[in-house]
């Protein structure tokens, strides 16, 4: 059994183990996640966070959810890395180019914050991947036997959006496995829950997959900002409200999605494995 050190982070509230594999491997990460998320027997995190070398960009990142699995993409925790390997010394660079299973992901160290360039969003049913062909735009589906309009997005992971007058009287844990789990969604989905304030700022709540409800989620207020646009129901630039803080995201002229926000390391320490 040995000993390596790791850090705590935090994005709005979405919380991170980090490990750094760049000098060796670690074995069976996603065994590893589960132990070490476990808010009861482990650290405590969402998502546990591996920094690798990489042949196309500056790092790779590796995401494994709470529940063990390995997803492609997370916006706060890609905000989290940039942070991370700049106070960390491991790169000097403001500007970075980070290899994803989702792609090359662009963040920028703008003072405290952290500005993603996310890239396009996917709108096409089938690459989301929905059992859908087309654009998925205030799509109705059925769940525990009430139709829902739903619009789907992928940021590099599939999102659900649908629209609420409230978001207090909501029964995420009810109604988030629904959804994650619902066969329309092949691969499961993240599903956020909008109520509009104005057209430019929105509550959102949202269960991930894999996770369960968190308290923020990066790639998901990208994609309520691309589901707002064209349910015409947000302008390009809104300002997200979640409940661990904002974030800012714009989806540009250019097709791209933009989003700023904080991140925070909270502790570190050393884990036995």
């Amino acid at each position: 059994m040995a000993e390596i050190p790791f850090a705590k982070m935090h994005g709005c509230g979405n919380d991170f183990i980090f490990l750094d594999c760049l000098k060796g491997e670690i074995d069976d990460l996603g065994k590893l996640a589960k132990r070490l998320c476990d808010r009861r027997f482990g650290i405590g995190a969402d998502q546990l966070l591996t920094i690798h070398p990489s042949k196309v960009a500056d790092f790779k990142m590796e995401i494994y959810n709470a529940d063990g699995g390995q997803v492609e993409m997370c916006g706060n925790g890609i905000r989290c890395f940039a942070k991370y390997v700049h106070d960390h010394g491991l790169t000097q660079k403001r500007d970075l180019e980070v290899e994803t299973l989702a792609g090359i992901i662009r963040p920028r160290l703008i003072g405290d914050q952290v500005e993603v360039d996310m890239g396009e969003p996917i709108l096409e049913g089938r690459e989301i991947p929905v059992s859908a062909d087309g654009k998925i735009i205030d799509y109705p589906l059925e769940v525990d036997g009430i139709t829902y309009k739903i619009s789907c997005v992928s940021m590099g992971n599939p999102h659900c959006v649908l629209y609420r007058a409230e978001l207090d009287d909501l029964d995420i844990e009810r109604i988030g496995p629904r959804f994650e789990h619902h066969p329309f969604f092949p691969k499961r989905v993240n599903t956020e829950f909008i109520q509009v304030l104005n057209p430019c700022e929105v509550r959102m709540r949202v269960w991930e997959r894999g996770a369960g409800e968190t308290l923020a989620c990066g790639t998901g207020a990208c994609a309520a900002t691309v589901a707002g646009v064209l349910t015409a129901r947000t302008e390009r630039k809104i300002t997200v409200h979640l409940l661990g803080g904002d974030l800012l995201v714009e989806w540009r002229g250019n097709n791209r999605v933009y989003m700023t926000g904080g991140a925070e390391e909270v502790f570190q320490g050393t884990v036995r494995i």
